[in-house]
C-alpha cells in the first residue's frame, strides 16, 4: 500500500510563482476564468527565422532530394508545403500593394486638403488687403 509520502517532495523546489503552475480551487478542478496560463501562448512568438522565400526554396529541394531518392509521396508533401508558403508569400505581397494604393490615395487626399486649405487662406488674405 502507497502511502504517498513523496507528494511534498516532489513540488518541494517548486516556486510560487511557476508559470507552467496550473491553478485549481479546492475540488482539484481547474478555474476556468484563468487565461494567463501558458497552455494557449505560443512559447517563442518571434521563433520564425525564416522568411516565406526561403521556406519555399528549402521545401522545393527538399521535394527534388526526396524525388532523386524514389520517394513520390514525400516529394508530393514537400511540394504542398512549397505551396501553402507560396500562397502565403503571394497574399503578403497584395497586402503590401494595397497598402502602397492606398497611402498613395491618401498622399493625394492630403495634397487636395493642403491645396484647398492654402487656396481659402490665399482668398481670406486677399479679402483682408483690400478692406
Amino acid at each position: 500500500m502507497n502511502n504517498f509520502k513523496n507528494n511534498q517532495r516532489r513540488n518541494r523546489f517548486r516556486s510560487s510563482g511557476d508559470r507552467n503552475f496550473k491553478k485549481r480551487n479546492n475540488n482539484g478542478h481547474k478555474l476556468n476564468g484563468d487565461f494567463n496560463n501558458s497552455e494557449f501562448k505560443r512559447k517563442n512568438p518571434g521563433r520564425n527565422n525564416q522568411n516565406a522565400a526561403k521556406l519555399i526554396e528549402k521545401y522545393n529541394d527538399l521535394a527534388r532530394e526526396a524525388l532523386s531518392n524514389g520517394d513520390k509521396i514525400l516529394s508530393e508533401n514537400y511540394l504542398q508545403h512549397s505551396d501553402h508558403f507560396s500562397r502565403i508569400l503571394n497574399s503578403q505581397e497584395a497586402a503590401k500593394i494595397v497598402n502602397l494604393e492606398t497611402n498613395n490615395s491618401l498622399d493625394k487626399i492630403n495634397q487636395k486638403s493642403d491645396e484647398v486649405i492654402t487656396a481659402n487662406g490665399n482668398k481670406e488674405n486677399n479679402l483682408e488687403a483690400s478692406d
